[in-house]
């Protein structure tokens, strides 16, 4: 069952989700610079029948990528257990479901935004974004209301 929130909780909830959605970009940017390096050697081998590989310079790849991974499935993991949905890992996009005139909706931010100025419906996405007015506040509410 999903979390709901208010704008207040998840203007509260925000810096968390900010540094962990921050944290899950970089990551998801470490690992896959790392992994492009490894692809690009393994084709290298592949093609050239096995060359003289720098296993040093390979062994910190691997352990790049791994990292990488792993930091991005806890940031992951720590997003989801607030209640809070990833959109896009690429613009650090996330929302925060709510409940607006009883309809499920949800409150979007993404990470080069100060605030949470903006809500769409559940198959609006991205494009179809509002902004938060007055009436939204008055007819939104979360779990406790």
């Amino acid at each position: 069952m999903p979390r709901y929130f208010t704008l207040t909780q998840a203007r509260a909830a925000l810096p968390a989700v900010g540094r962990s959605i921050r944290e899950a970009v970089q990551a998801k940017g470490r690992y896959e610079e790392a992994e492009k390096v490894i692809q690009d050697l393994a084709q290298r081998i592949l093609i050239m029948g096995g060359i003289h590989v720098d296993t040093q310079s390979a062994e910190a790849w691997k352990m790049q990528r791994d990292s990488g991974a792993q930091t991005l499935k806890n940031s992951m993991e720590r997003i989801e257990n607030m209640g809070v949905l990833v959109k896009d890992l690429d613009i650090g996009l996330v929302d925060f479901p709510t409940l607006f005139r009883g309809e499920e909706v949800y409150l979007c931010w993404r990470m080069d935004e100060k605030d949470i100025d903006h809500w769409h419906g559940v198959n609006d996405g991205f494009a179809g974004r509002k902004p938060i007015d007055k009436h939204f506040v008055d007819n939104h509410r979360g779990d406790s209301a």
